[in-house]
């Protein structure tokens, strides 16, 4: 099985940054057609990409209700293999950020802790990771130097705050990277606020490392 995917390319036609975008329950790609042009960043492209289960006429990475972990290994081995398949067509992973939104926030927790090869970054909003002490245990050998962004509104409905404010705390006591910003805002993007925080972090996560000079 492959993902359905619609890469929309940088302006700049040399660039292999890129952003791969991952929507939530019951959505699909075309919910985030209207992103790269509200970021707007010139030099990124953008993979768009739809969850592989049908639901409610849109798509779904792991079934709700129900148990979430077999479509969650599922997903995640697919999104590998993506990532894998990118590698070698010329989008180098460290070059790749991951940005989901609900359950595809969830996603790129899995990802970014299990895939092996370190990530520009990733970035998730509005949603919760399956089974924390278990990603834990099978986090990469790179898991602790990659970068996130999470964000979660005070007035989420759908995934209390509480309890994801609850988890990034617990991950990032484990050591994970993790820049979190709190929003008044119900499951959804917090408008011009958010995009400016998730703006200042994806051009954070593409500048070149400061060297540190041996005088100093």
């Amino acid at each position: 099985m492959d993902l359905e995917r619609e890469l929309i390319p940088a302006a700049d036609k040399n660039s292999r940054r890129l952003m791969i975008v991952m929507h939530g329950l019951g959505d699909s790609m075309d919910g985030y057609r209207w992103l790269p042009g509200e970021l707007g960043f010139p030099w990124l492209n953008y993979l768009l990409l739809n969850a592989p289960d049908p639901y409610f006429g849109g798509y779904s990475w792991f079934d709700f209700p129900g148990d979430p972990t077999p479509g969650v290994e599922r997903s995640y081995r697919l999104l590998a293999a993506l990532l894998d398949e990118l590698r070698t067509g010329g989008h180098p992973t460290e070059q790749t950020l991951l940005f989901g939104f609900s359950q595809g926030c969830l996603m790129t927790w899995e990802t970014g802790l299990r895939y092996p090869h370190l990530l520009a970054g990733g970035i998730g909003i509005s949603g919760f990771m399956h089974q924390p002490e278990q990603l834990l245990k099978k986090r990469s050998a790179v898991a602790l130097r990659q970068r996130f962004l999470i964000t979660h509104g005070t007035l989420d409905p759908l995934i209390p705050f509480a309890a994801a404010r609850r988890q990034v705390q617990a991950i990032i006591k484990a050591g994970v990277q993790v820049t979190w910003h709190e929003f008044e805002k119900a499951h959804a993007i917090a408008g011009e606020a958010e995009l400016a925080v998730i703006r200042d972090f994806v051009r954070r996560c593409f500048e070149p490392p400061v060297e540190t000079s041996r005088n100093a």
